[in-house]
């Protein structure tokens, strides 16, 4: 007898085989097409990454991935629980020596942290974030498939990238998929931009603050998503909110008030970490505002996003760190879906097994169940799988990782899903290759939105050429004559 989660993720797998049936069922000429406009509404919707200054149309991948609705319950469900315990880590940082040296924060860093987390941040503390994880939903076994990788609480890539490819896959191959399927029902899912919408509207509530938004990024920067001035011709045509978009060092302190161009920022949203913020300051930048806006709790993400290292994970999965601060409840999602991850340093610590064991002869003999990550860099640099090297260069890293002051840390390797979807060769014709996707959940109260990246290799990143993929809702019925599951 199937449990109800593999019936579903059965379910999952029977739609997922219809959308390529359908799309496939285009022929070669029908997929051409869908490729070209896919790529030609990429560039007119402004689906950019910044490279060298020089803009680059994102690829948009034309096989919709698929999930069910009593899957994005589940996810939404497990998502809140880990980022809600994620931004109690200013609290645990703080009063808990452990944690604190598992989350260790340079000496300026953490002097921001104990300047800017206070009784405000603790009744209203505003992060939204994406939680990137694999889970292969149409599997039998999806549950156990799903695991988180990495956090990303401030500033997050996609906000505009996400709705509108899924928008301009709705536009484009779902009438397509519907020609060939009229039962095949897909839905766009939860607008990312939405639910970060409410989430600052809740927070201005909240601290009793006025609905003036500024947008805060690297507004300059040559390199990286360019998405922000998009993303305040949104939140004023839709929302009527004023927004503004500044970069840190264009904001100034008038009468106590943070202001930017002579207008009152009331409350920002920031694409900027606080290690960002110093290096301006070295550089001579006055930085008083942003800090006045994190010490005031009137930036979303707050100050507890900047302990989103990947280090944090440790702290999820140490039993008895997790026996202390946790519920039940909650250690049962930790280790049902939060990978085994240690800060790399010789040092005994509870291993996988559960056995308390020395952390680098543990490492050094199974390289190949590991992967070995920057603690705190993001972009997929830097990152060695243990199953792609032979020992003895996994050895070298390890030994060079160790040594580094930069920490870093190794993590239990997960099943990276893998499809294959159809691409326009350099012959002109229509090729399926393989894909490797990652999944980026972003989580509030008011629902759950879905970002999902592509690549050829098993590094998935938009920053090293990846792809993004529409994430649909399905609600299809089954095709007359075929019987449900």
């Amino acid at each position: 007898m199937l449990t109800p989660a593999e019936e579903l993720g059965l379910s999952g797998l029977a739609v997922a085989s219809r959308v390529q049936h359908a799309l496939y069922g285009l022929g070669e000429p029908g997929l051409i097409r869908l490729i070209e406009e896919l790529r030609e509404g990429a560039i007119s919707r402004h689906l950019i990454y910044l490279h060298g200054g020089e803009m680059e149309p994102i690829r948009v991948l034309p096989a919709p991935i698929t999930v069910l609705p009593n899957q994005l319950t589940y996810i939404h469900h497990v998502t809140l629980t880990v980022q809600n315990a994620l931004k109690r880590l200013p609290q645990l940082y703080l009063h808990d020596p452990q944690v604190r040296d598992i989350l260790r924060l340079p000496e300026t860093e953490e002097r921001w942290l104990r300047e800017c987390w206070g009784t405000s941040q603790e009744e209203h503390n505003p992060v939204f974030g994406r939680m990137d994880a694999l889970i292969e939903f149409t599997s039998p076994m999806w549950k156990e498939s799903f695991h988180f990788v990495e956090p990303n609480l401030s500033g997050i890539g996609g906000l505009h990238m996400i709705p509108t490819s899924e928008r301009l896959v709705a536009d484009v191959v779902l009438p397509a998929l519907r020609r060939q399927d009229p039962h095949l029902k897909l839905e766009l899912g939860h607008d990312i931009r939405e639910l970060l919408t409410q989430e600052i509207l809740d927070h201005m509530q909240a601290i009793g603050a006025a609905r003036q938004l500024c947008l805060i990024e690297a507004k300059y920067a040559t390199d990286g998503p360019d998405e922000q001035e998009q993303l305040a011709r949104y939140f004023r045509d839709r929302h009527g909110l004023t927004v503004m978009h500044a970069d840190p060092s264009e904001l100034e302190l008038c009468r106590g008030q943070v202001c930017y161009q002579g207008e009152r920022v009331d409350v920002g949203y920031r694409d900027y970490s606080v290690t960002d913020l110093i290096e301006l300051q070295e550089e001579g930048v006055n930085v008083e505002p942003m800090k006045t806006l994190l010490r005031e709790n009137r930036l979303i993400s707050s100050i507890a996003a900047e302990l989103d290292q990947k280090s944090c994970w440790e702290v999820l999965t140490d039993p008895l760190i997790c026996q202390q601060h946790f519920s039940a409840e909650e250690r049962q999602v930790f280790q049902r879906h939060v990978l085994w991850t240690r800060v790399l340093s010789d040092r005994r610590t509870v291993l996988p097994d559960g056995r308390l064991g020395e952390l680098l002869e543990y490492v050094d003999s199974h390289h190949e169940s590991l992967v070995l990550k920057p603690n705190r860099s993001y972009g997929g640099e830097g990152i060695v799988l243990g199953c792609a090297v032979d020992h003895s260069s996994w050895h070298a890293a390890v030994e060079s990782a160790v040594a580094d002051p930069a920490r870093w840390v190794v993590q239990q390797l997960a099943t990276i899903p893998a499809r294959e979807f159809p691409v326009l060769g350099p012959d002109g014709e229509v090729h399926a290759e393989p894909f490797y996707f990652v999944m980026g959940f972003a989580a509030s109260e008011h629902g759950l939105s879905i970002l999902a990246r592509a690549s050829q290799k098993q590094v998935v990143n938009v920053a090293q050429h990846g792809g993004l993929c529409a994430v649909m809702v399905s609600h299809s019925s089954p095709p007359i004559g075929e019987a449900t599951l």
